[in-house]
C-alpha cells in the first residue's frame, strides 16, 4: 500500500513534467515570431545581440525586467 508521501511524489512528478511540456510548447511558439527592432512598451532600440540571444523578444532589458517584477 502506498502512503501519503508517496502519492504526493507521484503526483509533483506528473506536475513538473506538464510544466516543462508547457514550456517546450511555449519556446516553440515564441521562436515563430520575429524579433522586434524596437521595445512595444517604450519604444527603445532592442540591441542585435539580445535579438539574437532571445528568439521572438518583444521588449528592451528594462522594461521586460519592469514586466518581470524586478527593480
Amino acid at each position: 500500500m502506498t502512503d501519503l508521501f508517496d502519492r504526493a511524489q507521484a503526483c509533483e512528478a506528473l506536475f513538473r513534467q506538464d510544466a516543462i511540456e508547457h514550456a517546450r510548447r511555449s519556446n516553440d511558439r515564441k521562436a515563430k515570431v520575429p524579433s522586434r527592432e524596437t521595445c512595444i512598451e517604450c519604444g527603445a532600440v532592442i540591441p542585435e545581440a539580445r535579438r539574437n540571444a532571445v528568439p521572438g523578444v518583444q521588449r528592451c532589458i528594462t522594461c521586460q525586467t519592469e514586466m518581470e517584477g524586478g527593480k
